[in-house]
Formats: C-alpha cells, sequence, structure tokens
C-alpha cells in the first residue's frame, strides 16, 4: 500500500445524511417543472415531485437536530431525469432545483451551521442531452466532439445505441475516457465547482468503469485545491482497489453493509461470522478505516425497514452496529423515521415530512445512537475489542484513551444470565442509552441478567 496522502481527519467526526434531491422537500414551487407530480406520488422512473435545493437549506436545522454533520447529495447538475445521472450540462445547477447563487448560499449557510456538503462526480457517462453528444448526432463526423464518445456507425442510433453507453441505457452515452481533451473538461469542471462553491468533496459515480489513472489526476486535482476534501468511490464488491492512497480517501462500504445486514437483519450470518468478517474487513483497510463511508441503504437499495419486514427492531440493531462501528455512518433520507420503499425506483419515495406518520421507536433510538457517537471519541477514532461471541450474540468494545463504549448485539432468542469480561476493568457502573437499564460490573465482568431477542445495548460508565 502507498503511503496514505491527505485523508481528511475531519470525516472520522462525522455523521453523514445522503440526500436525493428531487425527492427530499419541495421549497420553491416555482422552479417546479410542468409536468410534476403532487408530493407522496408512488414513485416511477419518470416521476417528478418537485424538490430542490431550498428544500435542502429549509431543512437544514432538522439535519443539524438530528445530529447530521455533513450531506451527500446524488447529482444536482442539468439533466433530463429525476436522478440527475444523465448529465446535460456539468457546469450548471439543474434549474429544476435552483441556480449557482442557491447553491451558494446552501453551502455557505450549511458550513455555518456545521455542516459539510460532497456532491456527485458522474464522470463516466453524461446524458443524451448533453451538448456535445447532441453535437455528434447533428454533425456525425464532421462534429469536433466526435472523438468525445465510443461510437459504432454512423449516423448515431439509439434504438437500439451504436454507441457504448452506461449500463445499455440509450440515454447514458460513455464518455471516451482515452481521449484528453474529455479528460481536461473533467477535471476542469471538478476544480471550478470546489473553487466556485467551496463543496468538501466528491463521491464518484461508477467508478471502475474509469480507467484508474485518471482517477489519479483527479486525486491530484482536487487535493491542490483543498487537501482535506474528501473523496469517496462507489465501490460494491472490491473496496481495496481504491484504498492504495493515490485515487480514494474511502469507498462506500457495502461490503460491511452486508455483513451488518445479514448478522442482524436476514439472519444469515452467526455472531462469530460477522465478527470475523468484521474484523478482518477492518484489517484489510488499515489506516482508511476510520474514514470509510458506511451505510444501510442509498438511492440504489431497498429500505432498510422494508429488508426488515417492518420488523423496527432489527432496523435498530443494524443502526447499533452502524453507528457504533468503525467508519463515518451515514443515513439514507427518512429511514431515521422508519420509511419504507422496495428498490429502485421505490426506494426514492418523497421524504416524510408528517411526524405523525414517523416511526417514533426508530427515530428515538436513532437519535440516541447519533447523540451518543457525538459524546464519545471512542466511537469515533478508537480501537475495536471484540468481547463476545455466543449463540448469535456479539459484544464489542471501542476504546480511547479512558473512554469506552460496549455494545451487544442480539438479533436470535432471548439469553440469559450473560457474562461478558471487560479485560482491564475493576468494579464499575454502566448504563445502557437505549433502554436507560443499570449493569454492575464485578472483577471485571458484566453480568447480563436478561437480553431479549433482537435487543441491542449500548453500555457506557456511569460517573466517568
Amino acid at each position: 500500500m502507498n503511503k496514505c496522502i491527505n485523508i481528511p481527519e475531519w470525516v472520522k467526526d462525522t455523521i453523514f445524511y445522503q440526500i436525493f434531491p428531487e425527492r427530499f422537500a419541495n421549497g420553491d414551487p416555482n422552479n417546479d417543472p410542468a409536468w410534476v407530480q403532487p408530493w407522496g406520488t408512488p414513485p416511477s422512473s419518470q416521476t417528478f415531485m418537485g424538490g430542490d435545493l431550498q428544500g435542502i437549506l429549509d431543512h437544514l436545522p432538522y439535519l443539524r437536530e438530528l445530529g447530521i454533520n455533513a450531506i451527500y447529495t446524488t447529482p444536482i447538475f442539468a439533466a433530463r431525469s429525476n436522478h440527475k445521472y444523465d448529465t446535460s450540462d456539468y457546469y450548471k445547477v439543474d434549474p429544476a432545483f435552483g441556480d449557482l447563487e442557491l447553491l451558494k448560499k446552501l453551502v455557505n449557510t450549511a458550513h455555518d451551521q456545521g455542516i459539510r456538503i460532497i456532491l456527485d462526480a458522474v464522470f463516466n457517462h453524461c446524458g443524451d442531452g448533453f451538448w456535445a453528444f447532441q453535437d455528434v448526432m447533428k454533425k456525425g463526423k464532421s462534429s469536433q466532439y466526435y472523438d468525445w464518445f465510443q461510437l459504432g456507425d454512423l449516423p448515431v442510433k439509439q434504438d437500439p445505441p451504436n454507441y457504448q453507453t452506461c449500463g445499455g441505457a440509450s440515454f447514458l452515452p460513455k464518455l471516451n475516457m482515452n481521449n484528453p481533451q474529455v479528460r481536461r473538461y473533467l477535471l476542469d469542471v471538478t476544480a471550478y465547482w470546489l473553487k466556485e462553491t467551496g463543496i468538501d468533496g466528491w463521491r464518484l459515480d461508477v467508478p471502475w468503469k474509469v480507467p484508474l489513472d485518471f482517477w489519479r489526476e483527479f486525486r491530484q486535482t482536487v487535493k491542490s485545491i483543498r487537501s482535506d476534501a474528501y473523496i469517496v468511490a462507489e465501490s460494491w464488491r472490491d473496496p481495496l482497489y481504491w484504498l492504495q492512497g493515490d485515487t480514494c480517501d474511502a469507498v462506500m462500504n457495502y461490503p460491511y453493509r452486508d455483513y451488518i445486514l445479514d448478522y442482524c437483519v436476514r439472519d444469515a450470518m452467526d455472531a462469530e461470522d460477522f465478527d470475523h468478517f468484521t474484523r478482518r474487513l477492518l484489517t484489510e483497510y488499515g489506516v482508511f478505516a476510520p474514514v470509510q463511508l458506511n451505510l444501510l441503504g442509498s438511492h440504489d437499495t431497498t429500505r432498510l425497514l422494508t429488508l426488515c419486514r417492518e420488523n423496527s427492531a432489527r432496523a435498530i440493531l443494524a443502526f447499533l452496529c452502524m453507528l457504533t462501528g468503525v467508519g463515518a455512518p451515514m443515513i439514507y433520507y427518512g429511514d431515521e423515521n422508519g420509511m419504507s420503499g422496495e428498490n429502485d425506483p421505490d426506494c426514492r419515495r418523497c421524504m416524510e415530512w408528517d411526524p405523525e406518520k414517523w416511526n417514533d421507536t426508530i427515530r428515538s433510538a436513532v437519535q440516541k445512537l447519533i447523540s451518543l457517537r457525538h459524546a464519545h471519541p471512542a466511537l469515533r477514532a478508537g480501537s475495536y475489542e471484540s468481547l463476545l461471541t455466543f449463540n448469535g450474540v456479539y459484544a464489542f468494545r471501542r476504546i480511547l484513551n479512558d473512554d469506552q463504549v460496549v455494545v451487544v448485539v442480539n438479533p436470535r432468542n432471548m439469553q440469559e444470565k450473560l457474562c461478558i469480561n471487560l479485560h482491564g476493568m475493576g468494579d464499575c457502573d454502566w448504563v445502557d442509552v437505549l433502554s436507560n437499564q443499570h449493569y454492575t460490573c464485578n472483577a471485571g465482568q458484566i453480568t447480563i441478567p436478561k437480553l431479549e431477542a433482537q435487543q441491542g445495548l449500548a453500555l457506557i460508565l456511569l460517573n466517568r
């Protein structure tokens, strides 16, 4: 592994919140498309609901109260779709979301409230509305942008596409990253938004489809402008590929998500398995581990509570593991309130803003765990120590100097008289922040009289 360079330390203290702008909040109806549907209409790939940057700006106090201190927003640049992964203008905020001045206001106001913002870099492909692709469609080989794409026979045809696309989608023509002009254009775009708005980093969309040496240039460009900017790759299968110190700081930690879901939700992994694979992953990540972007759901997955078959207890166990684990947690908008939804497009429902429709059990637990993480440095930068694996029950400890948190997770049946050895501890008292239940440690051993099925504990020392 190469020497790590400029890993942003602030990420360790951060809890991210992912926003899909078109569905988070409609702050300015004046910029709604003419075909906008009423807020809360069942989503489809073609549905527009009117969410925008003003909606995010209006709800920064909500995020602050929740304990969020960074936002990752899916693409906001001009595009034809509701998801905006089909960029038509890389230098323009989508008019349905707002404009440059509103984006600057959002970033500045968020910063004033202690919230950072990272944007989505969609550089493997553009949209078929991108001006360069439109020029090629009109002029063919005489277009000066002919070599910006990977074309087959002319003229350009879209049904089926006779040019390279992203995933076979005709509206997503792939950019030719072997063309120096394309690279220069995208690196200039990268620098422009960092300098113009003061954003705090980039999430890389489908980065494995792009030559690695481009991402090395990308990192150099980003870090030369903001040495503490955060670069996180979408990566589902090969995280270590991106963690050599010359491209990304982190990945969206889908492997860890799978472990949590298999253990806490699907009952497909035993405590011993979860312990083994979690510790192995941390060892592989090494110095990069504390800044990985941990998640339970995103705009590309079925929502957590739906995966849990509406079982709030299992969802809370998953949140417990993520919010006390190593790495920066990220909450997908609405999951903190128990929103449901099958995979895309159903996972992209409108944010539910009526508190009467929130799942108060999940929300209360998430708020307590977020507060716990902010209050305890051990959860943000401490070591990770396994304490117990017993018939499905898992206990681990996070320690940093004199600060420590003990976590106990039980996705299976009720257990009685569990004994957990705390090496180096004498007699002391602990309290579970989720239930406010007190426990006593005698001669370095905590006894849990009863641990209910699908119950978790987050134990902190009393009078520390």
